[in-house]
């Protein structure tokens, strides 16, 4: 089993590895993540199968995605072990492996943006989480402004069937599902930012508006966009 673990970490280790005590067959995704990383895999990930284990959340299994090119590494690792890693954890000296079974699905979004898009509007999936890092919500570090001349921005907008980045991909989804009369999922941001929710409501809505004023405007009537910390 590949050892997914943060390259600051050494990852030597020589002892037997914990395996999920509990039947991942019938988990259902009720969580789609945008950008399956070490922090994503060390928390998230790692506490959703500590819940999984007690036999409970069944329906917050997790489908990962990559929403860059550079993220089919991740793709070709996960998907060859069925989602499963081993999380490498150290604490006072003491060495622990785990292998992590949260993960049911992985999707790469520029093989099949549209697989993507199905997923996160599902009527089985009740949060979006993301950790895009702070540069991805595209605000101009000078003037604070959403950047919609952005490259990537750009596209989306002109080619809202075919995003490439994470707004586009949210965009499509809740258009689909605004139109099939279910509600949002909460949205929810990990990355490291102050106001981290507020920031990514802001970026969506911007977004939103200038694809969609309609969308834009449900989103920020009905949408949940809470603050975490980090």
């Amino acid at each position: 089993m590949t050892a997914l673990a943060s390259r600051d970490f050494d990852t030597t280790y020589a002892g037997p590895a914990r395996v999920p005590a509990y039947e991942r067959e019938g988990i259902v995704p009720g969580v789609v993540h945008l950008g399956v990383g070490a922090f994503f895999r060390a928390h998230h990930a790692y506490y959703t199968d500590l819940l999984l284990e007690q036999g409970l959340g069944r329906d917050f299994g997790i489908c990962g995605v990559g929403v860059l090119p550079q993220d089919a590494g991740m793709r070709d690792a996960l998907t060859a072990q069925r989602g499963r890693y081993t999380l490498l954890a150290k604490d006072t000296g003491v060495r622990e492996a785990r292998v992590i079974g949260s993960i049911v699905d992985y999707l790469l979004a520029p093989d099949d943006p549209q697989a993507v898009i199905d997923a996160m509007a599902s009527p089985s999936v009740k949060i979006v989480t993301l950790t895009v890092t702070e540069g991805g919500y595209y605000f101009d570090p000078t003037s604070g402004e959403f950047m919609a001349e952005h490259p990537d921005v750009a596209h989306d907008l002109a080619n809202p069937a075919a995003p490439r980045t994470h707004l586009g991909l949210l965009a499509a989804a809740l258009r689909a599902r605004r139109a099939a009369g279910l509600p949002a999922p909460t949205l929810l941001t990990c990355d490291n930012i102050e106001g981290n929710g507020h920031v990514f409501k802001r970026a969506m809505v911007a977004f939103a508006h200038l694809q969609d004023p309609e969308l834009a405007a449900w989103i920020e009537a009905t949408a949940s966009f809470p603050n975490t910390m980090v």
